[in-house]
């Protein structure tokens, strides 16, 4: 079999974590697999060298921001390899252009074009472990370029696309996908499978297991993902297309605090002003989450959307002029808020499942703000303040009563 593992900066923090994931390489090796390995910056390393940066030039540029960030993968291929080699393995670290990543020119949030994985083929055919840096490539202008947060997850994938692997496993300090938070809910539950539309759903309502963009990939290629953990030898979570847990009414409560509310109050009711809205926020580069409009008064309406929290402001810079130039009575945001998610495919089939969702917020005293729903999922805006508890509230309405 060929398999490819991701192990992400906690799993190589040190030393001897290092060499813990040596071990677990080595013994997939041994076993008679191909082995592919993946690999993050150790660690606060990448939040270290922000931090250098700033020292030196807080503006400084995002193509040399990405040279610098793609240094610490740099050092944890190398000492990965140097455990496997400890552990009398044959291994060697690449780099991403070493590897064939290949991406676009966004400096600091690269999208991957291609992935020639010759050279990954190669070491492969003697007999090496091969240990990639994820989270990097090059351009056309031969640029180190960064693929964004959670890129590693990301570059794990594309390999095990590129080279049709048997299987990708992601390991993390978690054992898996739960039902909530297990550092949050301690009754919380880890799934045995959970399907790919569910996992991309949690990952973009704040579940921080998977990056988004590496889900989406894999359903694509159809790449069987497995979630497990890097520092116990237990099962962990599959990620697949179709899953035997058709009882199952939800999955998971997630919670996301990295939430801005835009309000724009009193503005035109009249065709193409949502058009004009979200075409300057698309401008300013900024993703929207929920939307809400509302009729107001006097030919008025109201539109109200979540983008990321640290966009917020960014967001409003963007839309005052338009806002002035329509004489809108209030342009304003806020991140006192927080989004929590529930998600399933079995509440396509249900009836009673949004009911059973307020009802749990409306038992613990949470005011609901915003609602927003879709086959598989249904979202609210809530206090901040009140997250964590507003999760334990309804995991305990889906799970603990059952």
């Amino acid at each position: 079999m060929l398999i490819v593992q991701k192990f992400g900066g906690s799993s190589v923090a040190d030393a001897e974590r290092v060499m813990n994931v040596a071990r677990r390489v080595t013994d997939t090796y041994r076993a008679g697999n191909e082995v592919v390995v993946v690999v993050s910056a150790q660690g606060d390393t990448t939040d270290d060298l922000i931090a250098k940066a700033k020292e030196i030039n807080p503006n400084g540029s995002k193509r040399e921001m990405d040279m610098l960030m793609a240094a610490g993968e740099q050092i944890s291929v190398a000492l990965l390899a140097m455990a496997c080699e400890q552990l009398g393995c044959p291994a060697v670290s690449l780099l991403g252009w070493q590897a064939g990543f290949s991406t676009n020119s966004k400096y600091s949030a690269a999208r991957i074009k291609t992935v020639k994985a010759e050279r990954i083929r190669a070491e492969l055919d003697k007999k090496k472990i091969v240990i990639v840096a994820g989270f990097q490539g090059i351009n056309k202008y031969d640029d180190v370029t960064t693929l964004g947060r959670g890129g590693s997850d990301t570059s794990a994938v594309a390999i095990a696309a590129a080279m049709n692997a048997d299987l990708c496993q992601i390991y993390t300090d978690v054992e898996g996908v739960y039902t909530a938070d297990p550092r949050k809910v301690p009754t919380a539950r880890k799934l045995d499978e959970i399907t790919y539309d569910e996992m991309l759903e949690l990952a973009t309502l704040g579940a921080q297991v998977l990056n988004n963009r590496s889900v989406e990939m894999a359903k694509k290629y159809n790449i069987e993902l497995e979630v497990l953990s890097s520092l116990k030898h237990v099962p962990g979570t599959k990620v697949k297309e179709v899953t035997k847990m058709e009882k199952m009414l939800i999955k998971s409560v997630a919670k996301d605090t990295d939430v801005a509310r835009v309000m724009i109050v009193g503005i035109p009711d009249e065709p193409g002003i949502a058009f004009k809205i979200f075409s300057r926020v698309a401008q300013a580069h900024v993703n929207v989450d929920i939307i809400l409009q509302s009729v107001g008064r006097d030919g008025t309406k109201d539109i109200t959307f979540t983008v990321p929290a640290g966009e917020g402001e960014r967001t409003v810079e963007a839309l005052r002029e338009y806002c002035d130039h329509l004489k809108a009575k209030k342009l304003f945001y806020d991140t006192e808020i927080a989004k929590v998610s529930i998600v399933g495919a079995g509440m396509e089939t249900h009836e009673g499942v949004a009911s059973r969702m307020f009802g749990a917020l409306s038992d613990a005293n949470i005011n609901i703000q915003t609602i927003s729903t879709s086959e598989i999922k249904i979202s609210v805006l809530i206090d901040r303040a009140d997250a964590d508890r507003a999760v334990a509230a309804v995991h305990h309405a889906f799970f603990d009563e059952d």
